[in-house]
């Protein structure tokens, strides 16, 4: 039984190794395993990546979409969940931007220079997309701080540069999952899954 257990294990690490690679792509840099790699470096090649996959999300639902959230209606008749309060697409989107700054302010000890409260107040998809760059812009810079010496350092509580920066990264792919539901409920392919599908 534990060697079934382990082999489950094993064989989910190694399909989740090879869903990573495949989706960095045919051109990401061949490194030697044991290579020691820059935080920072290895930081914005993240945030690059989650950069790619939630803007051309973002992109890919039509601006009348923006208001869309799920609701009972869509769903099997009698079904006993509720829908009240769930986030509308622009919601989505907008939260994934205010959580970025808050994440990679925190990692990178920057502040922004805009109000973050007011970007929950923003609808139209043309301007969420800008205020979605300029969080990205915002992440690179913010990551560049992270060193050596310092990705290990305490930066609230127990967590470290390098901790919160794991769930910075794992807040927004939550929120990326729950876009790619949005687009398939309005029957649009994601864009990560265009060639798949």
């Amino acid at each position: 039984m534990a060697f079934k257990r382990l082999a489950a294990v094993l064989t989910l690490a190694l399909c989740t190794v090879a869903a990573a690679n495949a989706q960095m792509g045919a051109g990401a840099p061949k490194i030697a395993p044991g290579t020691v790699i820059d935080p920072a470096k290895s930081m914005d090649a993240s945030v690059t990546q989650l950069e790619k996959l939630i803007t051309n999300a973002a992109e890919a639902m039509p601006a009348d979409k923006y208001d869309f959230a799920p609701s009972a209606a869509i769903f099997v008749p009698g079904q006993k969940v509720k829908y009240d309060g769930v986030r509308t697409f622009a919601q989505l989107i907008t939260h994934t931007i205010q959580a970025n700054y808050f994440f990679f302010g925190t990692i990178g000890g920057i502040k922004p220079e805009i109000d973050v409260k007011t970007i929950g107040d923003l609808k139209s998809k043309e301007d969420i997309l800008k205020a979605l760059s300029a969080t990205f812009a915002f992440s690179h810079k913010a990551v560049a701080n992270v060193t050596p010496a310092n990705a290990f350092e305490s930066v609230r509580g127990m967590q470290t540069r390098a901790t919160l920066f794991a769930a910075g990264i794992a807040h927004a792919e939550d929120e990326y999952g729950q876009a790619v539901e949005y687009l398939r409920m309005n029957a649009i392919i994601p864009p990560a899954s265009a060639s798949k599908d």
